[in-house]
């Protein structure tokens, strides 16, 4: 009797958890502007509690998870992304493919300043775009440009039809996260349960299906490949993986931590013939990913539009921000021209030392590493904009690490920056942000004497 009244209270809490939820999602979705900054934080931190509730009462019910998880999203389905204006170039780059143009070759800029509309709704994309936008290259990889190709296949002349197609793609990779992540978790001995602190998160809710950020795609790929990687099938995983970098280029730099990973049959020993392999594949795979938009012309735009990033754009900065007001105080100048030269450089020997010095030879460790890199990575980017973490809160999912979830709810700080006309960052917010999370990240990191990942027996190759 006692065991049923319990049960009954936790279904109806969760009932009430669930139903409040959908509310302030569908007010975040439909009556909210990031302008609006008070509202935006106050609702965030709503949705967040409730997901921590939600999340705890029901950690056995996995079934009312997953159902909870696709509401949630379909919430969004025919809502304007509020938070992100990036979707206009993604439909422009769609639709440019769509008209028979090579995206790469041509910026909006080089259209409209000459009187030209390429495609359907041009004017309208390019002014919904903004400037820096416009005036740049597309960086998006080739399996992101297929990505908004089919939204102009099926909408070639509604924003709206457009965006209803790329969500239904992002919450489509979702779901797959959300399959390959509990079989992975069910193989590595660990609670399968743990993946709703992903798929629940209010934070990838909103930046990946209600802001239309393809990190959701780049994930799904990329926790795939790492499912094919423990089940052995390592010649299909390097195929997987190099489509996540076709998506996204960010699992590039988490290549060299598969360094060790590789062993051979008898002596346990690291197998190079494979390593060797797995690179080609993967090499190969992107290679021919990328044909059809190649050109010396395309290689020139492509790795000057990549190169802005680490040289020209700032945005919630961490250790930059640092180093940037020291170089003010000393030259008077913002030395973002050196200092994002050298800090990627940091970044790349940070990289191969955790390839080199750290046993990477289970998809524990591994994951544990790719965690740590992609962290530092961040910590000395100049531009951190929130849908970055994404990547991170999947992997914490792997690991006893909680600090990219810590970080996943005070992202939402760095949205300050627009609720004024002129987009400037309040560098005590950003400062509030950051000291949240390196306290929680030196803490687990340096400070906690518990294993970053459950010792368990692995299974690869």
């Amino acid at each position: 009797m006692l065991d049923n009244t319990l049960f009954s209270k936790l279904k109806k809490s969760s009932i009430l958890l669930v139903v409040t939820s959908l509310i302030l999602y569908f007010i975040f979705a439909y009556y909210t502007t990031r302008t609006e900054y008070y509202k935006i934080v106050a609702l965030y931190a709503a949705l967040f509690f409730l997901f921590y509730k939600l999340v705890d009462f029901n950690k056995t019910n996995l079934k009312l998870l997953t159902y909870t998880a696709v509401i949630f999203r379909i919430v969004f389905i025919f809502s304007i992304p509020n938070l992100s204006q990036d979707f206009y170039r993604f439909i422009w780059d769609g639709r440019m493919i769509f008209e028979g143009f090579n995206p790469y070759l041509y910026t909006p800029d080089s259209f409209i300043t000459q009187g030209k509309y390429p495609v359907a709704q041009a004017q309208e994309l390019y002014n919904g775009m903004g400037e820096l936008s416009s005036s740049h290259y597309t960086n998006y990889p080739p399996i992101n440009q297929l990505c908004f190709t089919i939204a102009a296949l099926f909408f070639s002349h509604s924003i709206l039809g457009s965006i209803l197609s790329m969500r239904l793609i992002i919450i489509a990779a979702d779901i797959g996260t959300l399959y390959f992540g509990k079989k992975l978790l069910e193989r590595l001995k660990l609670p399968s349960n743990r993946i709703f602190w992903y798929i629940l998160n209010p934070f990838i809710i909103i930046e990946l299906t209600g802001n239309l950020h393809f990190e959701g795609v780049m994930i799904f790929f990329l926790i795939w490949s790492l499912y094919l990687l423990y089940s052995g099938k390592w010649k299909w995983a390097a195929v997987i993986f190099a489509c996540s970098i076709s998506v996204k280029l960010i699992p590039l730099m988490l290549l060299p931590l598969f360094f060790k990973f590789f062993k051979t049959t008898k002596t346990s020993q690291i197998s190079y013939r494979k390593l060797i392999v797995f690179y080609a594949i993967i090499g190969i795979t992107i290679l021919l990913l990328f044909l059809p938009f190649f050109s010396m012309e395309f290689v020139n735009n492509y790795s000057k539009t990549v190169g802005l990033w680490f040289g020209n754009f700032e945005f919630n900065a961490s250790i930059y921000y640092l180093l940037r007001a020291i170089g003010y105080s000393i030259t008077g100048y913002n030395e973002i021209a050196i200092i994002g030269k050298i800090l990627p450089i940091i970044s790349v020997f940070i990289i191969f030392g955790f390839s080199l010095f750290k046993q990477n030879n289970t998809l524990s460790k591994l994951i544990t590493s790719m965690l740590l890199v992609f962290t530092c990575y961040l910590f000395l980017s100049t531009t951190v904009h929130p849908w970055y973490i994404a990547t991170l809160v999947l992997f914490s999912v792997f690991t006893n690490y909680k600090f990219p979830l810590v970080w996943s709810f005070v992202i939402i700080l760095s949205y300050l920056a627009y609720s004024n006309t002129s987009n400037t960052e309040n560098l005590w917010i950003i400062g509030l942000e950051y000291l949240i999370v390196f306290s929680v990240f030196i803490w687990e990191v340096a400070l906690k004497k518990t294993a970053s990942f459950p010792a368990v027996s692995q299974r690869h190759q």
